[in-house]
């Protein structure tokens, strides 16, 4: 009895890589066990890099906070104290949300929480 090969399936799952790798360089985006290693080291990459995003967003809004606290003659250290001790809760992205929208928003909010 001749094998039989499963075309269909494997032509459908050389096709799912193949279209994932659609704008890739030269060889990168059409030599299918080129295309293999590329796609799943662009995969590695997004997995990876969907984690850093958080943190370097995190350190943008804490850049931005204490940037708009120095203006407003404290730190960024200070602020996040006392906002502590007055169980002040106001996440980072909204504070340096704010910061950067509404200035004056923000000197109200510092003055009230060192007061």
């Amino acid at each position: 009895m001749p094998k039989a090969n499963n075309a269909v399936a494997s032509k459908a799952r050389r096709k799912r890589v193949l279209k994932k790798a659609k704008g890739y360089w030269g060889s990168r985006g059409n030599i299918l066990t080129v295309v293999k290693h590329a796609v799943d080291k662009a995969e590695q990459y997004a997995y990876r890099d969907r984690r850093a995003k958080k943190r370097s967003f995190r350190s943008l809004w804490i850049m931005r906070i204490n940037a708009a606290a120095r203006l407003n003659g404290t730190t960024y250290s200070r602020l996040v104290d006392a906002m502590a001790k007055k169980n002040v809760d106001i996440d980072r992205k909204t504070m340096a949300d704010i910061a950067v929208r509404d200035p004056e928003a923000f000197t109200q909010l510092v003055k009230s929480i060192i007061d």
